[in-house]
């Protein structure tokens, strides 16, 4: 029987450049596999030293929906770590909107409107954020542990909007997977857009985009859009699996039966962000977080770590899906 993982999680902070104080510093969890305590000084100062076994270790970062605290994906966290990844959570309190401030995965508004989409990423959050967990590379418990040429994001809701919309090789060279968890690219008509327009992904590495097939949030959204709700065709998820992506990358489109758009937090906060829109289901959201996991670290192994077992095991899953499946593509 496999020991199980003993998960340990750094702190730190980064600077935001070009951001006003103060909501200018991005804090940071770092989790990583470490060894069980050694010495008093270890089980004094509960600062455990990483175990090295399956170094050199790719990175994952959890790219947080907005008023979505880090916390929330601690349970997917240990599950990525369990797998073999070292997992970066961060949380900024900075700008959502002219004049209004929260929880935000650094979403740069200019860089999302039609005078500049595809001028830059659209987060400024990531490099700050890989900028800190390579100087966590060079000293301390990770120092030369991690594999900072393969990284993966996974992003929730405009966490993963903005990660597919960030993730071009120009910009993050390092990004080798994305995953999303109910996300899209349709753009809101509050930025100055046409109605239905879907705005290019940038991305070329492989694709994951998940959706629950009742996600009361993404439903409740098509306004912005300058769509309605449950009309024919409203489908932003598909559309950005189907019409957004370049024709040469590889994605993947997972339905979960049941599932909303807040399964991705969990614990969900019921005083901020939107899972009021939410209409509870009946299906065991133990089991369908449960699958999700197991995707992601799947697609992950194969991304990241060219897992020829894990590649065999994803295809495998296309072609006999779990129950919790509804439905599974590739293109």
């Amino acid at each position: 029987m496999t020991a199980p993982v003993l998960v340990r999680a750094l702190r730190s902070a980064a600077h935001v450049p070009g951001a006003e104080a103060p909501y200018d510093t991005v804090h940071l969890t770092v989790r990583y596999p470490a060894l069980a305590p050694r010495d008093d000084v270890e089980r004094m100062s509960g600062r455990l030293a990483a175990d090295t076994a399956a170094a050199p270790y790719p990175v994952v970062v959890l790219v947080p929906g907005v008023n979505v605290a880090a916390e929330s994906y601690r349970w997917l966290a240990v599950r990525l770590v369990e797998a073999g990844f070292v997992v970066v959570g961060y949380d900024w309190v900075g700008e959502l909107f002219p004049g209004e401030h929260g929880l935000t995965p650094g979403v740069d508004i200019t860089a999302c409107g039609p005078d500049h989409y595809g001028e830059r990423p659209t987060t400024h959050a990531l490099r700050p954020v890989l900028e800190a967990v390579s100087r966590l590379a060079d000293a301390g418990p990770l120092a030369g542990l991690l594999d900072l040429d393969s990284v993966g994001l996974v992003g929730h809701s405009a966490g993963g909007t903005v990660a597919l919309q960030s993730a071009a090789p120009a910009w993050f060279p390092e990004v080798r997977a994305v995953v999303t968890y109910g996300a899209h690219t349709m753009a809101s008509q509050m930025l100055g857009y046409p109605p239905s327009t879907l705005l290019p992904a940038p991305v070329q590495a492989p694709v994951l985009l998940v959706a629950g097939t009742d996600d009361g949030v993404v439903a409740a959204s098509a306004i912005r859009y300058g769509e309605r709700a449950g009309a024919a065709g409203h489908d932003p998820i598909e559309r950005t699996w189907a019409e957004a992506l370049p024709a040469t990358t590889e994605a993947w489109l997972v339905r979960l039966a049941g599932a909303g758009h807040m399964l991705a937090a969990h614990p969900d906060d019921p005083s901020t962000a939107r899972g009021f829109l939410e209409t509870p289901t009946d299906a065991d959201q133990d089991r369908l977080r449960d699958t999700f996991a197991h995707v992601v670290t799947t697609f992950l192994h194969a991304q990241l770590r060219g897992d020829t077992a894990a590649k065999g095991r994803l295809e495998h899953l296309a072609e006999h899906p779990e129950p919790e499946i509804a439905d599974i593509r590739r293109r």
